[in-house]
């Protein structure tokens, strides 16, 4: 993009000064409009101002990864959990420079997912200690006995993790990993989390220059991070992923450069807030399951059945 490429030859130090200049300003409004143009430059210097590694980022890669979070209408409220702007680090001209990398929350996944229109239902959670009573991986049911007290609820153990689709045809797709699971898949493919680190940081056997290198939101919300991962595992595997859906997903946890190629860094320090890096499932098979899905969906006939048959209500 011509606007990617004039943003990027404005090597600013500071994004607060950077902003401010008219070129900036105008490419923003030129792409966004005026009203929601105010809107966006308000919410990516309140992010910026509330992240000192964020102030030390390129200001062009600020802007780069904002903008695609614009682009799919997901905010950047840190309330909201819906997408973050991540300071990384990374090596350029044999100096280190912090860049700014787009990261998808899980309740971003929520909401491109719900937009997509094909999901009649969409949800995950965290399980408790004691709700559980069993999960058939087979037919893919779960019962449980929910905490009814919200509070007590919420400061419980976690033992678990359930997420679950179902499409407007009625085909439903469920999935289950206890806490065991997620904390091996997190110390296996995550370069920000080690479960021997976390245990050392729980019995206060870490320095303070080590504690602050725990930033990672495995370690500081390893609930909400462990979500995400089981709606990546859900809808790359079994869903129906819109253009959006699929854009954010490609792009999630990335750099963008400024000819539109994305980057997926590879450093041995982040300092992110939201940082995991998972396995890829493979993409023809995601493709070619998708592709059939596509057809089936689109059946009018299929449909018409479908409906028929009671399983679709008005």
């Amino acid at each position: 993009m011509a606007v990617e490429n004039q943003i990027n030859s404005m090597q600013q130090p500071k994004f607060s000064v950077a902003i401010q200049k008219e070129i900036y300003q105008k490419l923003i409004y030129n792409t966004l409009g005026e009203q929601r143009g105010i809107q966006f430059i308000a919410a990516v210097s309140t992010a910026v101002a509330n992240n000192p590694k964020l102030q030390q980022c390129d200001a062009g890669s600020i802007i780069r990864a904002a903008l695609l979070g614009e682009s799919l209408n997901l905010s950047l409220s840190p309330q909201l959990g819906q997408c973050y702007l991540i300071p990384y680090p990374k090596k350029q001209n044999g100096t280190e420079v912090y860049v700014a990398q787009f990261q998808l929350g899980y309740k971003g996944y929520l909401q491109l997912a719900i937009r997509s229109g094909y999901y009649k239902k969409i949800n995950v959670l965290p399980i408790k200690v004691g709700e559980l009573e069993y999960f058939d991986p087979l037919e893919e049911q779960i019962k449980v006995h929910m905490i009814e007290d919200e509070e007590v609820r919420e400061n419980a153990d976690t033992m678990g993790y359930y997420a679950m689709f179902e499409y407007l045809n009625g085909f439903k797709k469920a999935i289950y990993w206890s806490k065991k699971k997620m904390e091996t898949h997190a110390d296996t493919y995550s370069k920000a989390f080690s479960l021997e680190t976390r245990e050392k940081l729980n019995h206060g056997e870490l320095s303070q220059w080590e504690k602050d290198k725990c930033s990672s939101f495995w370690y500081k919300n390893f609930d909400a991070m462990a979500c995400k991962t089981m709606l990546r595992q859900l809808i790359s595997k079994w869903g129906i992923m819109s253009i959006e859906l699929q854009e954010a997903y490609e792009k999630d946890m990335s750099l963008i450069h400024e000819d539109g190629k994305v980057e997926y860094p590879d450093s041995t320090q982040p300092v992110t807030e939201e940082e995991t890096t998972e396995p890829e499932p493979e993409m023809e098979y995601v493709q070619e399951h998708q592709d059939s899905v596509q057809q089936i969906m689109s059946n009018e006939e299929f449909f018409q059945g479908m409906e028929k048959g009671g399983v679709i209500n008005e």
